[in-house]
């Protein structure tokens, strides 16, 4: 497990067209519950932070002041990519970043723009990622299937999967 530059870099390549990330957290009676949630990112940033609006009012902001601990997974199946990112979540007040990430977009959730009282950035700060990316085409992938299944043998080098540890 590293935390090189190149390492996030490719994290950040595989997640940053993915539309939505599934926001993991623990609710009230200790099951977990999932949101889907619009990355506000245009880049990976040094301080290894992905970035989401949500609702001041809402009961994933009332939970997560309450257990930070989160999980945000991405999954592109049509490129067969996988990531599982592990943080802390937190809410900032920085008015300036909430202006760099404000978009049209967020704008309809939220219609009083960036002072919208109800409008939270979230910040979950990356401890631990993990990735799957599939390197072979689809028909390499099925054909490596194939010969598993004739000789028994379970496929290799289906994928390239890494850890990272972020600090």
């Amino acid at each position: 497990m590293s935390n090189t530059t190149s390492d996030l870099q490719t994290l950040w390549d595989l997640i940053k067209d993915i539309k939505f990330g599934m926001l993991i957290h623990r609710h009230s009676d200790g099951s977990l519950q999932g949101h889907p949630l619009t990355t506000q990112n245009k880049s990976m940033d040094e301080s290894s932070m992905l970035y989401f609006f949500i609702s001041q009012k809402s009961e994933m902001a009332t939970r997560l002041r309450s257990d930070s601990n989160v999980n945000v997974s991405y999954a592109d199946t049509g490129a067969d990519n996988y990531v599982s990112i592990a943080g802390t979540a937190q809410f900032s007040d920085d008015a300036a970043k909430k202006d760099e990430l404000f978009n049209p977009i967020v704008k309809a959730w939220f219609p009083g723009g960036v002072t919208d009282p109800d409008l939270a950035l979230l910040e979950v700060r990356i401890s631990h990622a993990e990735y799957w990316n599939a390197k072979d085409s689809k028909l390499t992938q099925l054909f490596k299937m194939a010969k598993s299944a004739v000789t028994g043998e379970p496929p290799k080098n289906m994928s390239e999967h890494k850890e990272l540890r972020v600090s």
